[in-house]
């Protein structure tokens, strides 16, 4: 029974750092939306939570609007908003992200790459030794 409860937390701390990111992800999508220049609506009505509930979250819903695409961004769970934009808007938008996944691949080439120049050396035999990834079985 003592060995559950450290199972059990460890389990619940993954979870909660699990969804820390994926807020923190949430959170950093939504900034790019609003420096692209899409506007934001609260839902601070339960008609207005009802409709939100009804897109899909955190994905993109194109509507026709007097002949012009609309972009919708509906976050039920981190803001309980809706994000709307134009053409231009997702086209910024779009262009942010691009650069933001091009830095972050970037920074893990480079960590790599520090990683790889790593002297194992001094350790000694072990899971990177010569007895191979795993070392001695």
């Amino acid at each position: 029974m003592s060995r559950v409860k450290p199972i059990a937390f460890a389990a619940l701390a993954l979870v909660a750092f699990s969804a820390t990111g994926c807020v923190t992800a949430v959170q950093d999508k939504e900034n790019m939306l609003s420096a692209a220049g899409f506007s934001v609506r609260v839902a601070d009505t339960p008609q207005k939570a009802a409709s939100l509930r009804k897109l899909p979250p955190h994905k993109f819903v194109v509507q026709n609007k007097g002949g012009q695409p609309l972009y919708l961004y509906a976050d039920p769970t981190v803001c309980g908003c809706l994000y709307y934009g134009t053409q231009e808007n997702f086209q910024k938008y779009q262009q942010m992200a691009f650069a933001q996944n091009l830095a972050n691949e970037q920074q893990m080439t480079a960590m790599m790459n520090q990683q790889m120049a790593f002297d194992y050396g001094p350790w000694g035999p072990g899971p990177w030794g010569p007895a191979g990834y795993w070392g001695p079985m």
